[in-house]
């Protein structure tokens, strides 16, 4: 019975289950929100979106690599959404990684606009989003960001939680993702895929046009991938039919 006792891991201090993760997002997220909502205002070469897809796809690549042993490394409410459903986040958690992603996002669009210049701040709305400048444009920016942010969803739940294809490499895969997704979908809707990234600069830079739907096309990303991981793509321990 003592040998028993004395192999037993420790169980993790309270600070490790609860307070920690929700430091890693909220850290995460706002270093990455403001590598990314300066890599737009300060794109001065013409490099079109080039520098804004490496930027962000690096930052978020290297935050999760650091930070996902602690928190996940989500940075992203429609992420976290996704891995509660799919059974990688406890419900308990969720709401915290809200909060801590929003702030997150507010602080880095906060740094973001105290080391730019100002007029090239005023010239980008701030890296907040803004490429719907009529009604019409609704359908394809919802869709494309729907589909985007599918796209980046499945790679994270697929990479990172579910056992068939779980792979150390996910971080990286991750940020390639958000790489590949801002050079082929940043002239459609600028390919937010992340409402704490367009809620941050969207309160900071005080623009609010058109913003639901980068809200509204993320969470909708996350169900649709949370039903295919569920029911088709997952392995034995995550899907619901079928084993």
């Amino acid at each position: 019975m003592d040998m028993d006792l004395q192999s037993k891991p420790p169980r993790p201090h309270w600070y490790e289950l609860y307070v920690q993760p929700c430091v890693a997002e909220l850290l995460g997220s706002a270093l990455f929100i403001f590598v990314g909502c300066l890599s737009v205002v300060e794109d001065v070469g013409g490099t079109g979106r080039l520098q804004p897809a490496l930027a962000h796809g690096l930052a978020v690549g290297l935050a999760v690599a650091v930070l996902g042993d602690i928190s996940g490394g989500h940075l992203n409410p429609a992420v976290s959404v996704a891995m509660w459903l799919v059974g990688g986040l406890n419900i308990t958690m969720l709401i915290p990684y809200w909060v801590c992603q929003l702030c997150g996002g507010m602080i880095g669009a906060g740094l973001a606009k105290a080391v730019a210049a100002s007029e090239r701040y005023v010239n980008a709305s701030g890296a907040a989003f803004s490429s719907i400048t009529a009604d019409e444009q609704i359908p394809s920016v919802l869709m494309g960001e729907i589909v985007m942010t599918t796209f980046l969803i499945l790679v994270a739940c697929m990479g990172a939680v579910n056992g068939k294809t779980k792979t150390p490499l996910a971080p990286f895969c991750i940020g390639f993702t958000i790489t590949v997704n801002v050079l082929a979908g940043g002239g459609v809707s600028g390919a937010c895929m992340n409402p704490a990234r367009a809620f941050g600069p969207a309160l900071v830079a005080n623009y609010w046009d058109y913003h639901w739907v980068y809200w509204v096309g993320p969470m909708v990303a996350a169900l649709l991938v949370s039903v295919l991981v569920r029911l088709l793509l997952g392995d034995r321990s995550t899907r619901l039919f079928l084993k």
